[in-house]
């Protein structure tokens, strides 16, 4: 590092291109403890792998391995396996999506690193 450096890795502030603060928010001006954002990152995480698992079963497991199986039952005149793996594994995974974006902003406002200063920084109804 040089001497007109500066180190800037101890906290984080959105700045415009001029350098200048702009538009703080309520995370921003407070330091987060590592326990508070490893906590956060834990259920981020933990709500990404059950998604993940959810995506892996349905597109793999029933397109797939269980397609088979599956087949024998019958869905709007289709085999149920032909019709996982042709537009029920895309149904779900538009779902999916929609759920993420809710999880994640329940996590957000739970952990208190949303964008919403009006929000509690505890759980609540969302």
């Amino acid at each position: 590092m040089t001497g007109d450096q500066t180190d800037t890795t101890s906290s984080v502030f959105h700045h415009d291109d001029q350098g200048n603060p702009i538009g703080h928010t309520s995370h921003d001006n407070e330091a987060v403890s590592k326990s508070r954002m490893s906590a956060y990152w834990r259920a981020n995480l933990k709500f990404l792998g059950a998604l993940l698992v959810v995506w892996f079963a349905v597109s793999f497991g029933a397109g797939i391995i269980f397609a088979d199986t599956l087949d024998q039952y019958s869905f709007l005149g289709f085999p149920l396996g032909f019709w996982f793996s042709q537009q029920g594994a895309i149904y779900v995974f538009v779902v999916l999506i929609f759920i993420y974006v809710i999880g994640m902003n329940r996590i957000d406002k739970i952990h208190g690193v949303d964008d919403d200063e009006s929000s509690p920084t505890t759980g609540g109804s969302a």
